[in-house]
């Protein structure tokens, strides 16, 4: 069978390739067309256009990028038509996806099933969508235990089988590493860590990854080690990095997280990812115009959380400081509890507990792998 995918950053390419995998094993002539990353890369198949070359995020990098992005969307429509799929898999991305989903379905006369793997949060903004979903898109696989309940509302039928991070975890490398082997490959102190999460693209780093280092100044005991994002240049790093001593690791997010004592975290599936390995974290956001930023997501969201850590366990678990709370200032106080606050880590563990079982046990891509072929 023919697959077409379509994942347009770096957390869609890891769930993405895990899927493909799966599929392999239940389709053993199952054949990818992709746009895609690296990981999904390395699984096999035809990639169109990696994700870094789309990953635009906010209103003037969109806008200054305009005639780029319609060229893409050209592109992948374009390779659809050719490659005539027998199921389109389109992971998260939503402003890209859903153009490509109606065009599949009000352009195509070889109409191939539309799958969305990995809901996009509709439930936070932008809940109108709702009607594009029940138009476009002909099966929908969640990842989220609320998510049910609110295409319920809507009387949409969803699918919940667990959440992929779950399958990305139990099948990493490195589960029994002891931080003196880490520390050794990557040239690292005999000091413990906080690691530093700004994001995967390089406006997400340039807003965030500034004030992460101010926070963590006086923390002399400890060494700061941020995680590199996929797809960006080490030396975009150097100029946040300045005359500090502050190391940087590439391809293993997870190696680092599992060797942290603490960790800031920009919003997202790392928020979540950070709470799976149990390491005490600030969720760390830039938005423009702090106080504005803060009444539009208190008055205009429907959702009353960031991170998918609060929003998954229904209450805080995890400190958001976003909007007007995020500052150098707040940042190290919420740090200096997470690591000196006995008490405060054990609340924030046990919290993590409960998240972790409400995802439920690894073997999720392979169930959703099954589903699709057998539809």
């Amino acid at each position: 069978m023919k697959y077409f995918l379509v994942a347009g950053e770096a957390s869609g390419d890891l769930h993405a390739s895990n899927l493909m995998r799966s599929l392999k094993e239940v389709d053993k002539e199952a054949d990818f067309c992709f746009l895609g990353g690296d990981l999904m890369q390395s699984v096999g198949g035809t990639m169109i256009r990696h994700y870094r070359e789309m990953a635009f995020m906010g209103f003037i990098p969109v806008l200054m990028h305009l005639r780029s992005i319609y060229k893409h969307i050209q592109e992948c429509k374009k390779a659809i038509k050719e490659y005539q799929p027998d199921k389109l898999i389109l992971v998260d991305y939503p402003d890209f996806n859903f153009r490509i989903a109606k065009y599949v379905k009000k352009c195509l006369s070889q109409k191939p099933m539309v799958i969305y793997y990995i809901s996009p949060k509709i439930w936070a903004w932008k809940e109108y969508r709702i009607k594009d979903i029940k138009r476009y898109i002909d099966k929908m696989f969640c990842i989220l235990p609320f998510e049910v309940a609110f295409y319920k509302k809507h009387q949409y039928e969803v699918e919940y089988m667990g959440n992929p991070t779950v399958d990305a975890l139990a099948k990493r490398d490195h589960k029994n590493e002891t931080f003196a082997e880490f520390a050794q490959e990557n040239h690292l102190e005999n000091k413990p860590i906080i690691a530093l999460l700004a994001g995967s693209r390089q406006q997400e780093i340039k807003n965030n990854l500034p004030t992460m280092l101010e926070a963590t100044v006086s923390f002399e005991e400890y060494q700061i080690v941020i995680a590199g994002a996929p797809g960006i240049s080490p030396s975009y790093y150097t100029k946040f990095r300045k005359n500090r001593e502050v190391s940087i690791v590439f391809g293993q997010t997870y190696r680092l997280l599992q060797q942290a004592e603490a960790a800031l975290v920009t919003s997202g599936t790392a928020t979540l990812e950070t709470a799976l390995f149990q390491v005490p974290q600030a969720v760390c956001y830039k938005l423009p115009f702090k106080r504005l930023s803060s009444f539009i997501f208190e008055k205009l969201f429907s959702c009353r959380y960031i991170s998918l850590v609060n929003l998954i366990a229904g209450r805080i678990i995890v400190k958001e400081l976003f909007g007007k709370y995020f500052s150098s200032k707040q940042i190290r106080e919420e740090l200096t509890c997470l690591l000196y606050d006995a008490s405060y880590r054990k609340k924030m563990k046990e919290g993590y507990q409960e998240i972790i079982h409400s995802l439920g046990q690894p073997g999720v891509s392979g169930k959703i792998a099954e589903q699709i072929y057998r539809q």
